[in-house]
């Protein structure tokens, strides 16, 4: 098993939440719209600025149509 420390973890995870975003075919107001969040936050995600909490995160698997494996790197 390779040892990841957490900030780059956290930076594949940024990296793969900017693109399902990107790649979502949805406007942030429409993402922010589904998830309950502002507009504004969801462009801190797409920046790659900002984590989202768990729950938050979980909301966004659903909305992006993206597993949490794949977007935690898992598979």
């Amino acid at each position: 098993m390779i040892a990841l420390d957490m900030f780059e973890i956290e930076n594949r995870i940024r990296e793969r939440l900017a693109d399902a975003i990107i790649t979502s075919g949805m406007s942030l107001t429409e993402i922010a719209r589904k998830v309950g969040v502002s507009i504004a936050t969801i462009g801190y995600y797409k920046s790659k600025e900002k984590l989202p909490t768990v729950p938050t995160l979980a909301v966004l698997c659903k909305v992006l149509d993206i597993s949490s494996d794949e977007l935690l790197g898992l598979r």
